[in-house]
C-alpha cells in the first residue's frame, strides 16, 4: 500500500473500521450499576420462549411478535433430555434444531439470554435432566457425584461448542449465559458441583462471556445457589401466583408458553404428585396458539413510554378453524396389540421392574402375571403406598377392573380363577421437575399383593406406541375386530379433511376420560377432561395435511363415550375444573 493511500485511509477512518473493528463486548459495570454493550450503558427488556414447546414452523411468528412488542431479548432454555434421548445419542434435527432457533433470533434482531442448565426446571419432564441418568439408581443428581458429572461434561462438550460462535463477543447475539438454575432451592447445596460447572463453562466458552446464576430471594437460596465472582440474579413473581387455576407455578416472565407435546410435561410435588397440564399457555402475553392478548398490548404500551417501538404493525393472530365433529371407531384393545407395540416380546422377572430398569424413558409399560389361586370371593389387590408411578390401569382376563394411583387409590377388589391373566398398564405422567424428588422413578416400584400374598413371575412389556404410530400403525394396518366393551385401554381411529388450507384448531373430547392423542403420527399430548381444568388440546395447523386425510389415533385409558366423537373448535377451553365430588363419583 502506498503512503498517499494509507494517509487517506487514516484520515477517513476506514482503516480503523476495516482492519481494527471496535471490540464487541457485553459486560457488567458494578460501579455505575448498569450493563455495558460495546462500552455503552445498555438496558434490555426480555421474556421467555421455549423452542421445545413451539413447533418449528411457528418459531418466526412467535419471535417476530416478541420483537414487535418492544422486547429486545429472549430467554431460552435448553432441555438436555430433549436432545440426548439415550447416552451419547444426540438429536438436533427439526423441532430440536436449537442452532436454527438461535440464528432466527439473531435475524430478527433479538438478543439472547441462554439458560442451558444442565438442570432447567421449567415444569419440563425431570427439569430437563435425561431419565437415563436414573439407570444408575443411586446417582445423586445435581451434585459432584462422579457419575453425574461425567454425563454433564459429555453433554456440555456437545452443546457449548454450538453456542460459542453465537456469543456476542464473537459476532453473535448471546449476551449472557446462566449456570445451572435455581440451585439454591435444591437440598444438595454442593459448591463443588457449581464450581465444576463454572470451570466447564469457562473452558468451553472463554473468559469474556457474562455468566450468571438465578435463585429465589431467600438468604438460604442465595447462599447455596450463588458463586463468588458470578453475577447473581433473582427470580420474582407477581403477588398472586399466575396460572394457579391451571396447576402451574407462575413466575410472570413467560412471553409465550406454548405446549407440552408428547410426554414432555413435568410434574410438581408439594403435598402430593401433581402433573402439569398439556397446555403451557401460562396466561402469557402471547397465547398458546400465538395470539396477541390484551396483556401484550398493555405491555407494549408501557414499553413505548420508555423507548421507541419497532416500526410496523403487530402480526395478527393466526387463523383458526372449527373442523367440527369427527367420528372415531374402536380399533383394538391395547392388550390385543402387544405384538405390534412390543415386537421384541416381554421381559421376564420374578418381581416388577421400574421403567428405568428396563430402559424405557416415557409412555407406557404393561405388567402381566397370573392369579396364583382361585379367588371366588372378592380379594384385595393392593399396591404399597406411593409405588404406582403414576397410574395403573388394571385388567383381569382383559376386563377393566379400575385404576390405581400414585397418591390416590392403591387397592381394588377382584375375583377370578387360578391362572387368570392379570395385566396392569402403567402410565408415566411426567417426572417431577422441581425440588428434592427429581429422582422420580416410574412404573411399579413395589410388588402387588393379593390378600397380602405377593404376586410373582411377571412378564413386563415395554410399549413403543409412538414408534408404531409414526410408522403408520394402526391406520396402515388391517382392521381388527372392534369387539369388547368401552372400558379400559383401547385405541380409536378416525380421519378428517381440511378445506383447502390447514389452520390451527383445538380439539375437545366430549365424554372421553383420559388418554393420549396423535394426529398424522405426531403426539399432541395428554387429555384428561374428567380431571380438568384443560378441556381442549391445541392442534397446530402445521401438523395437518391439505388434500389428504388427517389420521387421528386416540389411546383412551379408562373409557370412551358410547358414540366416540371428537369436536374441533376455533378456540380453546380452559379452567373448566370439575368439583372434587364430581371427580370422585365418575
Amino acid at each position: 500500500m502506498g503512503l498517499v493511500a494509507l494517509t487517506l485511509l487514516l484520515a477517513t477512518g476506514l482503516l480503523h473500521t476495516q482492519a481494527f473493528p471496535p471490540a464487541r463486548s457485553f459486560q457488567l459495570d458494578f460501579e455505575e450499576n448498569c450493563f455495558r454493550k460495546d462500552g455503552v450503558p445498555f438496558r434490555y427488556i426480555s421474556g421467555s420462549i421455549h423452542y421445545a414447546r413451539v413447533p418449528r414452523p411457528a418459531w418466526r411468528d412467535r419471535l417476530l411478535k416478541m420483537y414487535m412488542s418492544g422486547l429486545s431479548a429472549v430467554q431460552v432454555y435448553v432441555p438436555w433430555n430433549y436432545h440426548e434421548p439415550l447416552p451419547g445419542v444426540y438429536d438436533f434435527a427439526g423441532d430440536r434444531d436449537v442452532e436454527a432457533f438461535l440464528d432466527l433470533t439473531a435475524e430478527l434482531g433479538l438478543l439472547v439470554i441462554l439458560r442451558p442448565g444442565p438442570y432447567i426446571c421449567a415444569e419440563w419432564e425431570m427439569g430437563g435432566l435425561p431419565a437415563w441418568l436414573l439407570w444408575k439408581p443411586d446417582i445423586v443428581l445435581r451434585s459432584s457425584d462422579p457419575a453425574y458429572l461425567a454425563a454433564v461434561d459429555s453433554w456440555l462438550h456437545v452443546l457449548l461448542p454450538k453456542i460459542k460462535p453465537r456469543l456476542y463477543q464473537h459476532g453473535g447475539n448471546i449476551i449472557s449465559i446462566q449456570v445451572e438454575n435455581e440451585y439454591g432451592s435444591y437440598y444438595a447445596c454442593d459448591y463443588k458441583y457449581l464450581q465444576h460447572l463454572l470451570g466447564s463453562f469457562r473452558a468451553l466458552l472463554g473468559s469474556e462471556v457474562l455468566l450468571f446464576t438465578t435463585d429465589g430471594t431467600r438468604a438460604e437460596e442465595l447462599r447455596c445457589g450463588t458463586l463468588q465472582g458470578l453475577y447473581a440474579t433473582v427470580d420474582f413473581g407477581p403477588g398472586t401466583p399466575m396460572g394457579e387455576e391451571r396447576g402451574e407455578r407462575g413466575c410472570g416472565y413467560m412471553f409465550h408458553g406454548g405446549t407440552n407435546f408428547a410426554y414432555w410435561s413435568g410434574a410438581d410435588f408439594k403435598d402430593q404428585y401433581k402433573p402439569v397440564t398439556t397446555s403451557y399457555d401460562y396466561d402469557a402475553p402471547l397465547s398458546e396458539a400465538g395470539d396477541p392478548t390484551e396483556k401484550l398490548f398493555a405491555i407494549r404500551t408501557v414499553i413505548s413510554k420508555f423507548q421507541p417501538l419497532p416500526v410496523g404493525p403487530m402480526p395478527p393472530a393466526t387463523p383458526k378453524y372449527a373442523y367440527g365433529w369427527v367420528a372415531l371407531r374402536k380399533y383394538a384393545n391395547l392388550l390385543d396389540a402387544l405384538d405390534v407395540l412390543c415386537p421384541s416380546g416381554p421381559i421376564q422377572s420374578q418381581f416388577p421392574l421400574t421403567f428405568e430398569a428396563i430402559k424405557q424413558a416415557h409412555g407406557f409399560v404393561v405388567y402381566r402375571t397370573q392369579l396364583p389361586r382361585d379367588v371366588l370371593h372378592p380379594a384385595t389387590l393392593r399396591a404399597p403406598p406411593h409405588s404406582v408411578c403414576d397410574r395403573g390401569y388394571v385388567m383381569l382376563q382383559q376386563e377393566y377392573q379400575g385404576t390405581l394411583e400414585r397418591d390416590g387409590q392403591t387397592m381394588l377388589r377382584v375375583t377370578g380363577r387360578a391362572g387368570d391373566t392379570l395385566d396392569v398398564l402403567l402410565e408415566n405422567m411426567g417426572r417431577i421437575s422441581f425440588g428434592a424428588n427429581i429422582s422420580d422413578f416410574k412404573g411399579l416400584l413395589g410388588n402387588l399383593s393379593l390378600d397380602s400374598s405377593p404376586l410373582s413371575n411377571w412378564l413386563i412389556y415395554p410399549l413403543a406406541i409412538d414408534t408404531a404410530i409414526q410408522q403408520g400403525w394402526p391406520h396402515a394396518a388391517l382392521p381388527k375386530s372392534s369387539s369388547g366393551g368401552r372400558a379400559g385401554p383401547a385405541f380409536y381411529t378416525g380421519t378428517f379433511e381440511t378445506p383447502g388450507i390447514a389452520w390451527d384448531t383445538f380439539v375437545k373430547f366430549p365424554g372421553w376420560s383420559k388418554g393420549q392423542l396423535w394426529i398424522n403420527g405426531f403426539n399432541l399430548g395428554r387429555y384428561w377432561p374428567r380431571r380438568g381444568p384443560q378441556q381442549t388440546l391445541f392442534v397446530p395447523g402445521s401438523m395437518l395435511r391439505v388434500g389428504h386425510p388427517n389420521n387421528i389415533t386416540v389411546l383412551e385409558l379408562e373409557g370412551a363415550p358410547l358414540a366416540p366423537f371428537l369436536l374441533f373448535l376455533n378456540q380453546p377451553l380452559f379452567n373448566k375444573t370439575l368439583s372434587r365430588s364430581t371427580v370422585a363419583t365418575e
